[in-house]
């Protein structure tokens, strides 16, 4: 069994951030955009902090 952990929900104007550990893939972030649509991104991240800064990155690339 998976053992998935959710360290936060971040909402940001119209994204909202899910940063979350498994045992596999370290932290991580997740993106959902208005209407749905989803982001993952492959990247380990061994802090969820380092997973929030690369997800808010990605967030203010999409403002831009």
């Amino acid at each position: 069994m998976t053992q998935t952990r959710v360290h936060s929900v971040i909402n940001i104007n119209q994204f909202t951030m899910i940063v979350f550990y498994t045992p596999a893939h370290c932290w991580q972030f997740q993106i959902i955009k208005s209407g749905g649509v989803m982001f993952t991104e492959r990247k380990i991240y061994y802090t969820p902090e380092a997973a929030e800064v690369a997800g808010r990155n990605w967030i203010l690339m999409q403002v831009e």
